[in-house]
């Protein structure tokens, strides 16, 4: 049994919780509100602290922000790049577990409203606009296309122009985070997000593929690829 005096007081484990609790208040009115229209001070309402105590984590709203993006997106990047360098089975296969990975990890959370805020608010902060595109947009890119190497130079997929095609593999993507958080809640016939990348896939593949792939326990290959 713990003993009770190792347990510590409420106030330092609140102090302990703030930063977090600062970053889901950030998403959540980023993503509610875009970045122009985000207060600092709405912020620490929404997360239960004065405005001073959020200043003692983050200088500004920028910062903030770039926070927000690191908490959320980047480690989702990495993810993906560990099981690229680490997977030793058909890149047809990859690709499917890298697009689901992505949806379960980003596309289904809050956390893909920043893409279209991003797109949103880039003209108006060019600053943060790059910091983006350093952070999460080269590396990303960088990750799809390291993926399509490895599949070229192993024989599985076809031979393609790498930084296009890493382009046409992402815009579906990024196409359907900005349609869940604009137009999509508005519409009667929902687009059911697996059903809209089990269809990318299978064009992805049928125009990718070599030969037809292997299956690893996912669907059959498809066919005439």
């Amino acid at each position: 049994m713990q003993c009770p005096f190792d347990i510590k007081p409420r106030w330092e484990r609140r102090k302990d919780a703030r930063p977090q609790e600062l970053l889901a208040a950030a998403l959540d009115l980023f993503v509610e509100r875009g970045f122009a229209s985000t207060r600092l001070e709405d912020v620490a309402k929404r997360a239960g602290v004065s405005k001073g105590t959020l200043y003692l984590y983050f200088t500004n709203k920028e910062e903030l922000f770039k926070a927000v993006v690191r908490e959320n997106i980047v480690p989702a990047i990495g993810e993906a790049e560990d099981a690229i360098a680490g997977f030793e089975g058909h890149s047809a296969e990859l690709l499917r577990i890298v697009v689901y990975t992505w949806w379960d990890r980003l596309g289904a959370t809050k956390a893909s409203g920043i893409v279209k805020l991003v797109m949103a608010e880039a003209n108006n902060f060019p600053d943060l606009a790059q910091f983006y595109r350093e952070e999460v947009i080269v590396r990303a890119s960088t990750m799809i296309g390291s993926m399509l190497a490895r599949a070229v130079a192993r024989g599985e997929f076809r031979p393609v122009d790498i930084p296009v095609t890493t382009q046409l593999l992402i815009s579906p993507m990024l196409m359907l985070m900005m349609w869940k958080h604009s137009v999509g809640p508005c519409e009667q016939s929902a687009l059911d997000p697996h059903t809209f990348l089990e269809a990318f896939i299978g064009m992805a593949l049928n125009g990718l593929c070599a030969a037809p792939p292997v299956p690893a326990g996912g669907p059959a290959p498809i066919p005439g690829a």
